[in-house]
Parts: C-alpha cells; structure tokens; sequence
C-alpha cells in the first residue's frame, strides 16, 4: 500500500511579519541543486564496482521511488561539496528574512534529501520521496497542496514542475528552459526568474578538453620520421586518426570527471570543471562518453584492425588508469608516459611504417619527466596549503624532492636516449642527408626540460607541462629551432644551402 511522501517539519525559528507570506516549497534537482541527487548517487554506486548497473536496472523495474531509496540506503553522499545554486540561496535568504517559510519539495529520496538539508540553516521543513511514491509533477502539487491549504509558492526549473507552479499561488522560476518559462509565464507572472548560467559550447569544449588534442599530434611523428609526409593519402588517413583519437580522448576525459566529481570539488582548480561545477549535467557526460568511444573505434575499425586495436588498447589503459592506477605512486606516471607512447604507436598503425624502439623508449623517458613535473606541482601546492596529501592521488607532500629527482633523473635520460639514437642509427640512415644538424636536438632538449623544471620548482608551472609548452614562448622558440634542425637533416645539402 502506497504511503504518503515525507514530510518533516525542523521548526527552525524565523521572524514573524505583519502579514505572514505563504510558504515558499524549494526542488532540489537542477533548482537548489546544480545537479541531480539521483545521478550523483547512481554514480557514486557504479564508482564502487561498475558492474553494478546490473542491479540498478534490477531495481528500476520496481520503480524510480524504490530506486532512489535503495540507493540512499547505500551511497552516503558529500552533501558539502555538492554544487548549489548561489543565486537562488541568496534569494531564499532574502525571503527567509521576510519571514517567509521555506520547505524543501523534491523528487529526491528523503533519506539523500535530508542530508543535503542540514547544510541551510534556512529549511523548516522538508517533504520528499519515501521509497513508494515519488513526489514530482502531480504527486508533488497535491502532497504541498496538503500540507500548505492556505497556498504556497514554489520554485522549480522543468516542465515537470508546471502541476506544482498551477497548484501554487505563486511561481519562482530557476534555471528553465525558454518553452518551460514560457508556460510557467502563461500560468502567472514569477515572483522571480533566476537564470541558469549558460553551458555553451565553449563549456563542452572545455569538458571534452579539445585543448589536449595538441598531444595527439604525436601520431603524425612516425609518418613524418618514417619517410611517409610526401604522400597526400597517408596525411589523409593519419588525419582521420589524429580526429579518431581525439574523440577516444575526449570521450576518457568525460568519464575521468565523472569519476573524480567528489576529488575535484575539493581540488584549488578541478572544482571549476564542468560536471563538477554543475554547469554540465552528469547524465550528458553518461550519454556522451559512451557515445564517442564507440565512434572513435569504429572509425579504427573501418581504417584497419591494426589502427583499432591500437585505440582499443588506449582506451583499456586510459580506463585503468581513470580508474585505479592514478592512485598508485609511480605507477601513475609509467601509466602517463605509456598512453603519451600509445600515440605514438596509432601513428605507426596509421601510417603503415615501421616503429623506431628508439622513438619508443625516448617517448617513455620524456614524458615520464613531464608527468612527474605535473605531480611535483601538484604536491607542491598541497605542501604550501598545509595538508599532507592530494586526494585521489597516491604522493604525500613529503614526496616533493623525490617527485624533483625522479623528474630531472628521466628527462636527462631522454637526453641521453636521443644522444645514443644519433649515433647508433642517425647516421648510419639513408633518411638523413646531413645528420650533423640533428645534434641541434639534444641541447635543445636539455635546455627546455632544465627550463621545465627550474619554472616547476619556482611554482611557475602549469598543472600540465605539455599544455604549458603549447603557450610559453621560449617553448615555441626551442620547438622552432627543433624544427628547423630536423629540414636540415633530411633535406639535400646543396638545395638546403
């Protein structure tokens, strides 16, 4: 027998007006909250164990109420850290001071719902899903008109909300669409309108983090040292692959912030990322990640088996990494340094040449200092805000010499590798016409990572050293005069002369 919705009365005191003012009934998901308590929680459950969607399907037949309290009775959630709605707070505030009523209405649970309340003191009551019936649309404008006879307003941001803001005396609109402010308008005139900022593309850019496509131009490498940049097809086709890769990244990216939301909401910057500010909904992240990652290898697939399972197996290693060996010292940065690697290797299966191991065994040395500078920043800033470790990370701030000699001990190794390339294959290959000008690379190579890590101790230093590289200007000049040595190398000496 279904029972009626919760509904809990705090009887937090409040000044007492002239002429009372009818309550004011708050949602929670996509209003109070920039977010939905039901996504967070379905995904803190499936961050225990993936497999567990099984059992989320098994009790979505029992209904969206008995879904929401099972996972209520499992997830307990950071109610602190999840993102609100500061304009609508500072509303309800300002009613508040009138001596207004507020009441929380939602969908939500009781059980995640109140949790979640006790971070306002500015709640009387609150009036929820039980498990059996789910408060939204017409259960929810019934179960106020209930308890609130004598009229209420109600702020709300869906079109499912158009039952309640009927049944309501008055309307408070929060981050709607234009068709739902549009028939909200129709019904009566809002006491107030408070827009969601919007998520344009620039935000889904930001989240799909289209800036770190410059990384997967690692693919074009092999087909440039391999002899291959003169044919207009295998430019075609490994420019199929960089956009191919780039999905696949993209869509990691995606899942790699779902799985970190709780870590980067306490994170000095991570916390102003999309789905961990509440500018993107979560269930477009579930949507989309999915999405990309089964275009981007049926994309491999279609160009050949070898280019397929070369993104198969960066998705495999991005994966664990997003979801486990981030957290092991060491192991994190081996990880990094291999995915950076692996593109390398999609360029070699697009291409069609043979692999260089020397290009494989500097890439793994190379990028292993770069990573390794990106977590000496990181604990860096631990160390100077006083705490002792970095969530989600497996480095104490006590490991911030070791992160330095493990950083400058890799990248003069790359050094070194490139040194032993030139003499050992350089040379002796028909590739290059002047292979002397290739000694241009190891010193430029050692100035910038001396440069690196110099601007890494000082604190001066991007989060990420590669995307740091992409802006710095003395990086752009080393990276120049790089190039520059390579057209020597290659090209014939009385036409480069």
């Amino acid at each position: 027998m279904a029972t009626a919705p919760i509904s809990l009365v705090t009887g937090a005191s409040r000044p007492m007006p002239e002429k009372p003012l009818s309550p004011l009934a708050v949602d929670v998901d996509g209003t109070l909250l920039r977010g939905d308590l039901l996504a967070e929680q379905a995904l803190a459950f499936l961050r225990g164990n993936p497999f567990r969607i099984v059992l989320l399907l098994v009790w979505l037949l029992g209904g969206r109420a008995a879904l929401k309290r099972r996972l209520a009775e499992r997830v307990e959630l950071d109610a602190e850290a999840l993102p609100i709605n500061e304009d609508l707070v500072g509303f309800i505030e300002a009613e508040r001071a009138k001596g207004r009523e507020v009441h929380i209405a939602t969908a939500s649970d009781a059980m995640a719902a109140a949790a979640l309340v006790r971070r306002f003191s500015f709640v009387d009551g609150l009036i929820a899903s039980d498990g059996v019936s789910n408060l939204k649309g017409e259960t929810k404008a019934a179960a106020l008109t209930a308890r609130f006879p004598g009229g209420f307003a109600y702020a709300g941001d869906s079109s499912a909300d158009l039952p309640v803001w009927r049944a309501a005396t008055e309307s408070v609109v929060v981050g709607a669409s234009a068709s739902t402010l549009k028939a909200a308008e129709a019904i009566r005139t809002p006491l107030a309108v408070i827009p969601r900022p919007k998520a344009g593309l620039k935000t889904v850019l930001k989240a799909a983090r289209v800036h770190q496509w410059a990384k997967n131009a690692l693919v074009f490498v092999p087909m440039i040292l391999g002899g291959e940049a003169l044919h207009p097809h295998t430019w075609g086709v490994v420019a199929l692959g960089f956009l191919l890769l780039g999905i696949l990244a993209s869509s990691t990216y995606v899942l790699n912030d779902l799985w970190d939301l709780n870590d980067d909401r306490r994170h000095w910057s991570k916390r102003e990322r999309a789905f961990a500010s509440g500018r993107l909904p979560i269930a477009a992240g579930l949507i989309a990640a999915p999405l990309g990652i089964a275009v981007a290898l049926i994309g491999g697939a279609l160009i050949s088996w070898g280019v397929f399972a070369a993104l198969a197996a960066y998705l495999v290693v991005t994966l664990a990494y997003s979801f486990r060996l981030k957290r092991v010292a060491v192991l994190d940065v081996f990880t990094l340094a291999a995915l950076f690697t692996l593109r390398l290797v999609i360029g070699v299966a697009l291409a069609g040449v043979v692999g260089s191991p020397w290009l494989l065994v500097f890439s793994m040395f190379i990028f292993s200092s770069l990573s390794f500078a990106k977590r000496h920043t990181e604990m860096a800033r631990v160390a100077q805000s006083g705490a002792t470790k970095a969530g989600g990370r497996g480095y104490v701030a006590a490991d911030v010499p070791f992160l330095i000699c493990m950083g400058t001990a890799t990248g003069m190794s790359a050094v070194l590798v490139m040194v032993l390339y030139i003499f050992n294959e350089a040379f002796p290959a028909d590739m290059y016409r002047t292979p002397q000008a290739l000694w241009v690379f190891p010193c430029v190579l050692f100035l910038w990572l001396g440069r690196v890590w110099v601007l890494s101790g000082r604190d001066e230093l991007h989060d990420d050293p590669v995307a740091f590289a992409v802006r710095d200007r003395a990086s752009i000049a080393l990276g120049g005069i790089m190039a520059l040595a390579f057209v020597a190398a290659v090209a014939p000496v009385g036409r480069f002369w």
